[in-house]
């Protein structure tokens, strides 16, 4: 790729996350993400175009709404950047043919569910079903994970996680998983395959264990606490989707 279209891609990659930035706030909230135009949630006014750049209207603002001085949560700039960067990541990776257009479209709905489960503790289905109805029916182009791979994929991968979630109260005396996550897990396979998704879900814990041990290390959380696993699910989807001929390649290796 060229320099100018990185640049392209990565502004229009902050401008993407500025949008879902409103689906985070709006979609557990059952609130229109289209309809009334973006405005502050504690004093209700619109918020102008110039107040609504991405990155550079938080800095000019220093993090504060311009009417009522309530402060900006970190999601937002954080959502908008984390967008542009995952862009850029799957343009470079797969140019500009089709493929792009649905990891980009794929990956927009996991950030947007990633973020609400922290917030929310919460995986819409609006979110997920779609998601894995569109799944299935793109299998049937050629070129990606076919039909028999997508269904595998998502018996294997929402499987997985619900034989965690039937047995984590007597292993571990607590619920360790939700209904949300075997139906991200299911999404997963159906967008990876079977093999890809059981690396996936590798990852997923992997990175789950290391954040959620640093915070119980750190005092934030207790061991019994509820620590929401859709994010690194969705951390686990994304480096299968960018690295998976890598990653597949060196298991072979290894094996």
């Amino acid at each position: 790729m060229q320099v100018l279209d990185k640049i392209f891609i990565f502004i229009f990659g902050l401008c993407w996350g500025s949008f879902l930035n409103v689906c985070i706030y709006r979609i557990p909230r059952n609130k229109s993400i289209i309809n009334p135009p973006s405005h502050c949630p504690v004093c209700q006014q619109a918020i102008k175009p110039i107040d609504n750049i991405p990155l550079v209207s938080y800095l000019l603002l220093r993090g504060r709404c311009r009417y009522c001085q309530t402060r900006i949560p970190l999601r937002y700039p954080t959502v908008e950047a984390l967008t542009a960067i995952i862009f850029l990541l799957f343009a470079n990776k797969y140019g500009w043919g089709w493929e792009r257009v649905i990891c980009l479209a794929l990956a927009s709905v996991l950030v947007v569910i990633a973020f609400i489960d922290l917030e929310h503790y919460l995986i819409p289905d609006v979110l997920t079903y779609p998601t894995i109805i569109i799944g299935l029916v793109l299998s049937l182009l050629p070129g990606g994970v076919n039909p028999l791979e997508a269904i595998i994929g998502l018996l294997v991968g929402g499987g997985v996680i619900y034989l965690l979630l039937v047995v984590s109260p007597y292993v571990f005396g607590k619920e360790g998983m939700g209904g949300g996550d075997v139906k991200l897990a299911a999404l997963m396979g159906v967008y990876l395959g079977w093999q890809k998704v059981l690396l996936g879900l590798f990852f997923a814990s992997l990175s789950g264990s290391i954040v959620g041990g640093i915070l119980i290390l750190l005092g934030k959380k207790g061991r019994r606490d509820y620590i929401p696993f859709g994010p690194y699910l969705v951390l686990g989807t994304l480096i299968m989707l960018l690295w998976k001929e890598n990653l597949m390649g060196l298991l072979r290796w290894l094996r």
